[in-house]
This record gives C-alpha cells, structure tokens and sequence, in this order.
C-alpha cells in the first residue's frame, strides 16, 4: 500500500489553494504519456529534472489534460485530488516516485472517464517482449516485479517495454500493450541480484530513496519496445502455504486482483463505479491472455526459472 491518503476535493476548494499556492510554482514542464498530456507545476528543481528524464516531452502548445502540482508549505504531506479538471495538488512530498506515479494515476483516471472506439486502461505493472510475444508481470508491492522484469532482461532475447506501468487496448482479437514513460526508475539494490547491471546502476544518480532514472537505450541497447501484443500475464503472490506456480483461468485471475486492490497502491479514486470498470476491464483482457500466478517465496533465480520459458 501506499503510504498517503488521497483526498478529494471540489473545484473551488482547488481553486482556493492554487491561488495561494501559485506564488511558489518555479517550473513547469508537460509530458507525453500514451498521447495525453500531464502538466507539473513544482517548486522543485530535482523532480523537475527527473521528470524531463522520466517521460516523453510534450509540445507547449498542447493543452494538458491533467495538471500535478507538487510544492512545499512547510506542512505535512498532502495528497488531495480535484476529479473535474483532473488536478493534483501534492504538498510537502520529498520523493519522486509518488510525483510520476501520481502523474500517471491522473492520466489513467481520465483514460477511464474518456469513452471512445479506442478504449485504453492503464495497468500497474512492468511488460517485457520476446520475439514478438508479450509478457506482463502485475503483482502487489514487495513481491519481485521489479527484480524478475530485470531478471528477464538479463537474456538478449528479451526486450523492455515498461517496468511499473503500462497501458492497454483491447481489441476483438488481441490486447495490445504500451510503454508509459521514456526511462526507468530503477532501485540501488538492483545489481545485489543481478550483479550484470552493476556497471548500469552505479552511473544513476539516486534520490532519498535510493532510486533513481536510469536510460533504457544504455541499459538495453536495440532492446528497447514500445508497443507490444500482450499474450501472457504472471501474477506475483508472496504466500509460503501456496504452491510455487499454477496456471489460473479468468475467473480466479480476477479474484486475485480484487483481493490485491488491483495491484495499484496508486489509484485516486475508489469507489463502487471505478471497482466495476477496472473489473471489467481486468476480466475481458484475462480471456485473451494465459494467466500464471507464481508464489516468489524461492530465490529470484528460482522464481526466474518458473517464467522465462513461457514464451521462448
């Protein structure tokens, strides 16, 4: 789970904080994320910096269809969130990881409002290609995602395409997959299981976290994807009375996810017609796709065993 709370606010209260927060805004930046356009308006230099890293630019001229303010007033951490205009105004946050991720929760909030023939879902987790065959691997936090996706990666014949979010169509035959941001944010402790990124994690400079982005065109040169069509999905459990790995059918794949809240810490708004759409969403694309549920109470070259073959 994440450890902020996300309040909701109305247009006039955003308004009224705005106004006496506009005074301290420094920089402004707007990213392309899967074609839609997300402003930060911030009063810090460094997200601004790893923002301009993280995600693709998008031109001035192009009006956002969400803005995130992130500044300091000398308070407690605040999450509060204005569903109209899809503005969030987070105070007092010193870790950037919150910033993109509520960025792109912003984004996937307007996706699900924004009914077209084109309907798009977002997804929190990371997707890997071979071969042309896609793999996504969706999981609570704590239980590998990130070490397995790089685990993969080690093997030429696996390309990147996201490694925390991504993006869904969902065709009459095929549930096609897209890439949310231009680099990864990747953690110091990387290369303590998989010491052949070590050379690639010691050139990032880390935040207090001990993450920092990381250029996937250096990481993995000519691997680098993004779009895909997503065959397989591996779901992650960490539970030492369940057996190591079983395939599941759509049903039991969407039980899963309800009991994990989506395997999102990130979603803005949580209420009885946001749980029916994601449902939905979560349950057609598990008709088209194999799904696995690996417990990663083994090592990670262990639980790397189990997966890497799926689609080889």
């Amino acid at each position: 789970m994440s450890e902020y709370q996300v309040e909701l606010v109305t247009p006039h209260t955003k308004d009224r904080m705005l106004g006496e927060l506009k005074n301290r805004v420094k920089f402004e930046r707007k990213a392309n994320i899967h074609g839609a356009c997300v402003k930060l308006l911030t009063d810090n230099e460094g997200f601004k910096e790893e923002w301009e890293d993280n995600f693709k630019f998008m031109n001035e001229d192009i009006r956002p269809h969400t803005k995130v303010f992130a500044v300091e007033d000398g308070g407690d951490l605040q999450v509060l969130y204005e569903t109209v205009s899809k503005t969030c105004i987070i105070k007092n946050c010193d870790y950037y990881g919150w910033i993109k991720s509520i960025a792109l929760a912003t984004i996937s909030d307007f996706f699900e409002e924004y009914h077209s023939e084109h309907r798009r879902y977002s997804t929190h987790g990371s997707a890997v290609d071979c071969g042309g065959h896609g793999m996504a691997i969706i999981g609570p936090p704590g239980t590998g995602k990130t070490t397995l996706t790089y685990g993969l990666l080690q093997y030429p014949n696996f390309n990147y395409l996201s490694d925390d979010w991504f993006f869904t169509r969902l065709f009459n035959n095929a549930a096609v997959i897209y890439s949310s941001e231009k680099n990864s944010y990747i953690r110091d402790d990387l290369s303590q299981v998989w010491p052949g990124f070590s050379k690639e994690v010691a050139r990032v400079q880390l935040d207090n976290k001990g993450r920092g982005i990381a250029d996937v065109n250096t990481l993995f040169q000519g691997r680098v994807r993004e779009t895909n069509t997503l065959k397989t999905v591996v779901l992650l459990e960490r539970n030492v009375s369940n057996p190591p790995f079983r395939q599941l059918d759509p049903d039991e794949a969407l039980k899963f996810m309800l009991e994990n809240d989506f395997c999102n810490p990130h979603q803005l708004i949580k209420d009885e017609r946001k749980l029916n759409l994601r449902s939905d969403f979560f349950y057609e694309l598990f008709q088209r796709v194999d799904v696995y549920l690996l417990n990663t109470v083994e090592t990670p070259q262990e639980s790397l065993d189990r997966i890497k073959n799926l689609i080889i």
